[in-house]
């Protein structure tokens, strides 16, 4: 997958989530678990600003992905 055009523009997105994650002192898996579990639930919207909630430094996050 990463060997195509396509791959490592996913590879380099999913990168920059994580290391974007772990500047905003979150743990990596446990925040993009939260993404991957709170996206779908919106996927009919048609206002995409539930997603300002989601970004890694909103206060919105749950306190269990957050670093101590």
């Amino acid at each position: 997958m990463i060997d195509t055009i396509h791959g490592a523009k996913s590879s380099a997105i999913i990168y920059s989530i994580v290391e974007t994650a772990k500047a905003n002192n979150l743990k990596p898996f446990d925040y993009v678990q939260h993404l991957l579990e709170e996206i779908p639930k919106h996927m009919n919207d048609k206002d995409y600003s539930f997603l300002e909630d989601l970004l890694p430094w909103s206060e919105k996050l749950p306190a269990e992905i957050r670093k101590a």
